[in-house]
């Protein structure tokens, strides 16, 4: 028995959870992984399988029964996401993706927001997160789109670039600055703006190196009128709330990167079992299981602090802003490292498109890059540790 199946016997999922992962589970072999290669060769939306997940009701594990949720734990939610992301990146960032961009209006929005937006996305609406400009990546404080209370409403103008499912969402969390208010970090607020909204328009799509199959969107925003009940909070609250946020999207994309290092490294054992050369089984070469236990060993550390930033979560922790950002730069680090050894153990098949080995290495770059870039996160991690 390997580390993995070891670690699998010694989860404690509740009977009901386990229900939840099977089915999971069989929508991704049935439908999602079978279907990933051609929406990957096409650049195409994955539809099949969004609308697989969605008659599990599976957006349903994230919000409240009150609002058409059937809420499970943090820790189950973050297991789906390795899940589906095994079986399709594109498809694992696009279902995470409706959970960052909604997990907000859950925690901080009103009970009128909660009731009048949520059931939409609870009978498996998407959701995005607009958070991006030109002006700003890492550092949020430089962007330039601007909120402009008139009334019973606001009005928006900018721009927004890199916005996952940002042509195909229902709701849109969208972060700009209030007109009123001239402190750069103090003005940045946060409010939903529906998809039908006069104004908004899609201004293209990005023709990306991997995650194809998922949408990546150039938003404009010119004129758009927005319902003032449709602010989260008051004015100046959105960097409170963006910061708060990112610590429970970044353990959500370190998920999704686990499920592609997942996904590379039992590749890689399939291929290094079933490859013979001069006679032996690759995987019986002693460089290669020098290599294999490497990678295994840091899986099962990533997994397992995952788990914990999961259980931090759960357990209602009120600042885990360190270790969410621990899970991410690891897990999508050793995404990277696993896909790029796996095109490596796969040798000249691993460079072609016959294995999927090319396509988890076109996949794994992204997750270094977005929730903050790892360089961020090294330094935030590094910053800790002053004592003046």
């Amino acid at each position: 028995m390997n580390i993995f199946e070891q670690m699998a016997q010694q989860r404690d999922w509740a009977e009901e959870e386990r229900i939840i992962l099977d089915q999971v589970q069989r929508v991704c072999d049935d439908v999602v992984a079978p279907n990933a290669e051609r929406y990957d060769k096409a650049a195409e939306f994955p539809w099949e399988s969004i609308t697989a997940l969605n008659e599990l009701g599976l957006n349903a594990i994230f919000v409240p029964e009150a609002y058409g949720g059937m809420p499970t734990s943090y820790a189950l939610y973050l297991e789906c996401v390795k899940m589906i992301a095994e079986a399709c990146a594109s498809t694992g960032i696009i279902y995470a993706t409706s959970f960052h961009g909604m997990k907000p209006i859950i925690d901080f929005g009103t009970e009128d927001q909660r009731r009048r937006l949520l059931p939409r996305i609870a009978e498996g609406g998407l959701g995005a997160l607009a958070i991006t400009e030109t002006s700003a990546g890492s550092d949020a404080t430089g962007m330039k789109t601007r909120f402009t209370p008139d009334g019973d409403d606001i009005i928006v103008d900018g721009s927004k670039v890199f916005i996952s499912n940002g042509d195909v969402a229902d709701l849109l969390l969208v972060f700009g600055k209030w007109s009123e208010i001239d402190d750069d970090r103090q003005a940045i607020s946060v409010l939903v703006l529906e998809k039908d909204t006069p104004g908004f328009e899609i201004i293209r799509k990005e023709d990306k190196m991997g995650h194809r199959a998922s949408s990546t969107a150039a938003l404009s925003f010119a004129g758009c009128r927005v319902p003032r009940s449709n602010l989260l909070g008051n004015p100046g609250d959105g960097l409170n709330i963006l910061l708060a946020s990112l610590n429970k999207s970044r353990p959500s994309i370190a998920a999704h990167a686990f499920g592609i290092a997942r996904a590379a490294f039992r590749d890689m054992i399939t291929y290094t079992n079933e490859r013979v050369q001069s006679g032996r089984a690759v995987i019986d070469f002693q460089g290669n299981q020098f290599m294999i236990a490497d990678l295994a060993s840091e899986m099962a550390m990533v997994e397992n602090w995952i788990d914990y930033v999961a259980g931090l979560v759960d357990g209602g922790a009120a600042d885990f802003g360190l270790e969410a950002s621990i899970a991410k730069m690891r897990a999508s680090d050793l995404a990277m490292r696993m896909a790029t050894d796996a095109v490596q153990m796969h040798g000249g098949y691993g460079y072609c498109t016959d294995y999927r080995a090319e396509r988890l290495m076109r996949d794994a770059k992204i997750t270094q890059i977005w929730e903050g870039t790892n360089q961020v996160h090294r330094q935030l991690i590094g910053r800790s540790f002053r004592t003046q």
